[in-house]
């Protein structure tokens, strides 16, 4: 009978002030899309960054009289650094048809470039790209080397304009869950003093504080559960109309990688675990606090 009371009473404060709850229900469904939105990006973005970093390259250039016994003696130590993940070397010829493809739409300079006139080089894969000007600092004086192209000031900037999406999001995040946590207790404040008679009686009979206040919780829990429904919902229609074709738009080559169902399924049950539990937190924290019960 008890707890028959308690959802009964939990319901009919959520039809009693309904326009309430539906501002509730729409407001915690778009700031937890932004979390969802926010968190999603963030891990992504990692995602980004990982691939950008395996793409990294230092590139060593030989000069044009660069020996055999120099070449061998390079990739030697090249291969024997600890630092180096793999070694490939590319010759003239090589060099010169990865030039054509780069240029596959300039073929007047492709047809005046010779392959003598592009240098031979190894191309390292490090295993911390981070530390590319080391690489540089220790190969540049090397017998046969001309020059060390780490790309370090390119990849610098790219990095840390990925930190600065990040951090965005992570803001974006942190500031809907805030927006979200006021607004629940504001409706259960507002909720609360309108029935404050009903309280008062229910004090009076020997209610203890848990069976005033459960109705409260409840109708946030629910309505933050709607809303965290509506804001899975809101997720997958982005990725399929926003995401998908915006990937598709960039081509394969795109280093962006795919937002799959599977993280959307996972997102799902933790904004509904977030919604539940922060309603439950916040509701019975502002109780406690500002409504004398």
């Amino acid at each position: 009978m008890r707890a028959k009371f308690v959802l009964t009473e939990a319901a009919t404060g959520l039809w009693r002030n309904v326009t309430m709850t539906v501002a509730l229900i729409l407001t915690t469904a778009i700031s937890l899309a932004l979390l969802g939105a926010g968190g999603l990006l963030y891990t992504q973005v990692n995602k980004t960054k990982d691939l950008l970093y395996a793409q990294v390259e230092v590139t060593i250039f030989l000069e044009t009289a660069v020996t055999a016994e120099q070449k061998d003696a390079l990739q030697q130590k090249l291969e024997s650094d600890s630092s180096i993940k793999s070694v490939t070397y590319e010759s003239k010829q090589e060099a010169y048809e990865r030039f054509k493809e780069l240029f596959a739409e300039s073929p007047d300079l492709v047809e005046n470039t010779k392959p003598e006139s592009l240098p031979e080089s190894f191309r390292i894969k490090l295993e911390d790209p981070s530390q590319a000007n080391a690489v540089d600092a220790k190969y540049k004086n090397e017998a046969g080397v001309d020059v060390v192209s780490t790309q370090q000031e390119l990849v610098g900037r790219l990095f840390d304009a990925i930190d600065a999406v990040k951090n965005l999001s992570l803001v974006v995040s942190l500031v809907s869950g805030a927006a979200a946590i006021l607004l629940i207790g504001n409706t259960i404040q507002v909720a609360a003093y309108s029935r404050r008679r009903e309280v008062s009686i229910m004090k009076l009979v020997g209610a203890s504080n848990w069976y005033v206040r459960l109705p409260f919780i409840l109708e946030a829990a629910v309505a933050g559960l709607i809303g965290a429904i509506l804001a899975s919902v809101g997720l997958a229609i982005a990725k399929v109309i926003v995401i998908d074709d915006a990937l598709k738009a960039l081509g394969q080559n795109s280093v962006v990688p795919s937002i799959g169902w599977s993280e959307i399924a996972v997102t799902a049950p933790i904004l509904a675990l977030v919604a539940v539990l922060t309603a439950g937190v916040t509701g019975w924290t502002t109780l406690r606090f500002y409504v004398k019960v």
